[in-house]
């Protein structure tokens, strides 16, 4: 569902990407990566979306920019790169931003309403 981030400000990586077609390892890689992400000092949570024809988009958030740094220079995520660059991906678009306002609001029989703002 929703990532459990903390009051801002924090980071947000923003992840775009066109899928080429079938797996190839693909869902493995993915579920790897999220994992080893947890992993990381300064990981506050991730958010994801795909639809039918392939097109994705995947949100991480994250304490600071250095922890943004350590991600990107994993040696397990790096691979992943590489291979996503060779086999998995058709196009993408990586944005880092700043999360300066944040606010959740979840109907009443979801649980808390009350969100950040």
């Amino acid at each position: 569902m929703f990532a459990n981030t903390p009051e801002p400000p924090y980071w947000a990586v923003i992840f775009s990407s066109q899928r080429t077609a079938g797996d190839a390892g693909y869902g493995d890689m993915s579920a790897r990566m999220v994992a080893l992400a947890g992993e990381q000092p300064g990981f506050l949570g991730a958010e994801s979306a795909r639809d039918a024809d392939g097109f994705g988009i995947t949100v991480s958030y994250w304490a600071s920019e250095q922890a943004i740094a350590a991600w990107k220079a994993d040696s397990e995520h790096r691979l992943a790169q590489q291979q996503g660059f060779a086999r998995w991906y058709a196009g993408l678009a990586l944005r880092v931003a700043k999360v300066e306002r944040a606010k959740l609001w979840l109907r009443p029989e979801q649980g808390d309403a009350a969100g950040q703002g």
